[in-house]
């Protein structure tokens, strides 16, 4: 079972969770015709009105009020990371596409379920990975797919933000194993998934991670040495604590013809772009570099206009439930790592 492509009419989204990243949706639904914003919903009721009022729609604090109560095609989900599953199962059994920030779940188990109940409901299921859509990801990506690094040998991704304690203590859920998790699961995700797409699939995973500086019960800081199954090795440098601000979101891939760096404090410019071989796109480097407001891109807007085609019935999601839960099931990697002190075999076994 599927559902029919809409046309002749607007894409109707309804949003939950209007904190930090509802902002960027908003931002897309603005700059794209053919989606419609019509309603938003969160718990706390001052947030969710001023959202309203900023968008021009209703306010809920009760999703599934939201749900029965306007009429809508999908539904964007914006909340903690532990209620992405819940939400996305409700709305799925009432025929509602689901779009989930990232991570789509914070267990393995959940994300399964999550998926079963959008192919049970026949609908889509669209995970929000928008730095896969920066202009100079896209660049080394089909730099890879035409195989000019030859041998792959080394990659990094590090991310050095800062997160001060009062970021942690503007909501209770931020930082809690139960809703959010630490850095690697929410601050750095976009990172892990980077790694593990461009590079492919991690064979095992060695970890340390430590909670050195924040009041929080998930971790601040953590390394991993990763095995993928090509043979290449590759690390993940994380961290909250930069002093005094953001400082890098990066990521690098060594190989025999090769060696790439994409650096800027949100991977959006090119630092290092050297290869054996000529090749045409090597022209397009410098016009990929943006300046983004913040470490969360430009990628928003790039990602709802495929979410808009795939809708239409005119193309394939580019992140989709499956794709979403490779990135996941890294981390819990990285997790189950840190916790035991072994190197862990992927895949994992599904009750993590």
């Amino acid at each position: 079972m599927t559902s029919k492509p809409i046309t002749g009419r607007d894409v109707r989204i309804a949003l939950v969770g209007c904190g930090r990243i509802s902002g960027n949706h908003f931002d897309a639904f603005r700059k794209i015709d053919g989606l419609q914003l019509v309603a938003v919903c969160d718990s706390v009721p001052e947030r969710a009105r001023a959202a309203a009022e900023a968008n021009g729609v209703p306010s809920f604090t009760s999703f599934e009020e939201m749900l029965h109560g306007v009429a809508c095609d999908a539904v964007a989900i914006c909340t903690p990371s532990g209620l992405h599953p819940q939400l996305g199962i409700i709305a799925a059994k009432l025929g509602k596409h689901v779009i989930t920030e990232k991570p789509m779940a914070i267990s393995l188990a959940a994300a399964d379920e999550l998926v079963a109940a959008c192919d049970a409901a026949g609908v889509n299921l669209f995970v929000v990975k928008q730095n896969r859509l920066n202009a100079p990801i896209q660049l080394l990506k089909r730099a890879l797919d035409k195989g000019r690094f030859g041998r792959l040998y080394l990659a990094n991704t590090t991310v050095r933000w800062t997160r001060p304690q009062e970021y942690y203590d503007q909501a209770p859920w931020r930082g809690t194993w139960e809703f959010d998790g630490g850095a690697f699961m929410n601050q750095a995700s976009h990172y892990v998934d980077l790694i593990q797409w461009l590079v492919g699939p991690v064979e095992s995973v060695m970890a340390k991670t430590a909670t050195l500086a924040r009041r929080i019960e998930a971790e601040d800081t953590g390394i991993a040495v990763l095995k993928f199954r090509n043979g290449a090795l590759g690390t993940i440098e994380v961290t909250m604590l930069t002093y005094p601000k953001n400082l890098e979101g990066s990521i690098t891939i060594l190989g025999e013809k090769g060696s790439v760096k994409i650096s800027g404090t949100a991977v959006n410019r090119v630092e290092t772009w050297q290869f054996a071989d000529y090749d045409d796109d090597d022209k397009l480097v410098e016009a990929t570099a943006t300046n983004p407001p913040n470490v969360y891109g430009f990628g928003h807007e790039a990602y709802y206009r495929n979410v808009l085609k795939v809708l239409r019935g005119e193309a394939t999601p580019d992140t989709d439930g499956r794709a979403g839960r490779k990135s996941l099931e890294l981390i819990l990697g990285i997790y189950e790592s840190a916790k035991t002190g072994r190197d862990v075999p992927l895949p994992l076994r599904v009750t993590l």
